[in-house]
């Protein structure tokens, strides 16, 4: 069974910079799309960025375009996310998953691929 493992949240002042980590326990990993996703308190999970199962093709909401970088390393079945530049409304908790598309028709990361999410990492972005 396949598994993703956020970690390397925190509390940060705005401004400041985090890398998160999305580990994957399983087959496969160099074959699947990669999206990171984040819930803020009341709202709706929304994709931040994607990458393609090669690391060659990349998208990015346009709110965080230019501040995030996300990467995978395939031989250590890790995707990352450079977060610079951070700002308050980017607090949330942060999730990992396969996904279908890296880019579905309306320029957005696409769906999960599995609708399962593991815990997530929190990100505090203080004013």
């Amino acid at each position: 069974q396949t598994q993703f493992v956020e970690s390397g949240g925190g509390l940060v002042q705005a401004g400041g910079s985090l890398r998160l980590s999305c580990a994957f326990s399983g087959s496969g990993f160099d074959f699947y799309n990669i999206g990171w996703f984040r819930q803020a308190p009341g709202k709706e999970r929304e994709g931040v960025s994607c990458i393609s199962s090669s690391g060659g093709s990349t998208n990015y909401a346009d709110s965080v375009k230019g501040r995030f970088t996300i990467s995978r390393d395939n031989a250590k079945n890790t995707v990352y996310l450079q977060m610079n530049s951070l700002e308050p409304e980017d607090s949330g908790v942060y999730y990992c998953s396969s996904v279908v598309l890296v880019r579905d028709y309306n320029g957005r990361c696409g769906a999960s691929l599995t609708g399962r999410w593991g815990q997530g990492t929190q990100v505090t972005v203080s004013s």
